[in-house]
């Protein structure tokens, strides 16, 4: 996907300057880009092979990730890298709202 076509996405996802993002539609919006390159991806018959779970850490993986990236085509590279800052972002509102609605809900269970 080119940038131009990415951005264009993204609006009609959440309106100009992301207005109309919450935590759910973003989770939304994510699962279904996922979802769309892993169709594409299949495909392709291109294959992702992560290494034996006991081989490495998360931290290593990460780092990983990280360098791959920098191997990217620029367009590419920051397609990927805005919507990971998007999810991580959206999970700690999500993370916050939930520190300070869970009270509320305690209450109302007792």
């Amino acid at each position: 996907m080119r940038l131009d076509e990415f951005k264009r996405l993204v609006e009609a996802e959440f309106g100009p300057g992301l207005r109309n993002a919450t935590p759910a539609n973003v989770r939304e919006f994510l699962d279904r880009l996922q979802q769309e390159a892993w169709v594409q991806q299949r495909c392709l018959s291109t294959r992702y092979e992560l290494p034996p779970a006991n081989t490495c850490t998360f931290e290593e993986v990460m780092k990983q990730f990280f360098a791959d990236v920098l191997d990217l085509p620029p367009e590419k590279a920051v397609i990927l890298l805005w919507t990971l800052a998007l999810e991580l972002t959206y999970a700690a509102i999500e993370q916050q709202y939930a520190e300070v609605l869970d009270p509320l809900f305690r209450t109302a269970e007792e």
